[in-house]
């Protein structure tokens, strides 16, 4: 098994999250920013909602594999 193959230590993965949620936090205020300032670039704005939605499925994915009874 390769070094990188390893399991993610809890630790690991409670770093993980914070970072992600940090960034989910980031997006919704530069939608928000994008959406408040004309003008509007609904392109780019649909690219960080989609961005935000795949982060915040990563987040419950870690949220679950550290508290799996909380989500059972």
């Amino acid at each position: 098994m390769a070094a990188n193959d390893a399991p993610e230590t809890s630790e690991a993965l409670r770093a993980k999250l914070v970072e992600l949620r940090v960034e989910h936090r980031d997006l919704d205020e530069a939608i928000e920013r994008l959406t408040t300032t004309p003008p509007d670039d609904d392109l780019m704005v649909r690219r960080l909602k989609k961005r935000k939605l795949l982060i915040k499925d990563r987040i419950s994915a870690l949220e679950r594999l550290l508290d799996p009874d909380e989500y059972a």
